[in-house]
């Protein structure tokens, strides 16, 4: 029997806007670190949450991160991402090795017992983006749309396809070719530039 065919289903990138929507209402340095790291890196939100403060590489602005079928592969930050966690590691008092704990809307402040605290969940940073998605205005904020803007974005600015494959961390580039929608208006453009 065959089966039925499903259509695709566009899954959309965030736009610009709703970028800068989404990080001028993150209230905590938390917050505003892993909405850098997760659209600055590309990473999984399972592999952020993982990520240790000896992990990162300041000096070199990248971190080796551990991704699906455990490998390690080195994943990098922007300025604008090394500097917003920076300011996050800055204000921590603690001593825990994990780079984002469970400081919900900024509570590590009034916590007396420092043992209270512990590395992120996956559903904390889902909960806190789907809570600030509603807040701009935005629908369906998650860390997977996170990843798939930073692919677009990559592909958009110019980036080569393997290379953005490479940042995702995916063995087959037809996986990376589903996550980057590439952009009417730059077929267009290239279309004009190779065709014509």
């Amino acid at each position: 029997i065959k089966g039925v065919r499903q259509v695709k289903k566009l899954k959309k990138p965030l736009s610009e806007d709703d970028m800068e929507k989404l990080r001028s209402l993150a209230r905590t340095k938390r917050n505003k670190a892993i909405i850098e790291f997760l659209f600055s890196t590309g990473c999984r939100v399972s592999e952020m949450v993982n990520v240790n403060l000896c992990d990162v590489d300041w000096q070199n602005a990248q971190v080796d991160v551990l991704g699906k079928g455990r490998k390690y592969r080195t994943v990098y930050l922007s300025a604008r991402c090394k500097i917003a966690m920076k300011e996050y590691v800055d204000s921590r008092t603690d001593d825990l090795e994990a780079l984002f704990l469970s400081d919900y809307e900024g509570m590590c402040q009034q916590i007396k017992d420092m043992n209270k605290l512990s590395r992120i969940s996956k559903g904390a940073v889902e909960i806190m983006l789907r809570n600030l998605g509603k807040k701009a205005g935005i629908s369906n904020v998650h860390p997977h749309r996170l990843r798939r803007t930073a692919a677009t974005t990559a592909l958009k600015r110019g980036m080569p396809i393997e290379q953005v494959q490479k940042i995702l961390g995916h063995s087959q580039i037809d996986t990376t070719m589903q996550y980057a929608m590439v952009n009417q208006a730059n077929v267009k453009m290239a279309h004009r530039k190779f065709l014509n």
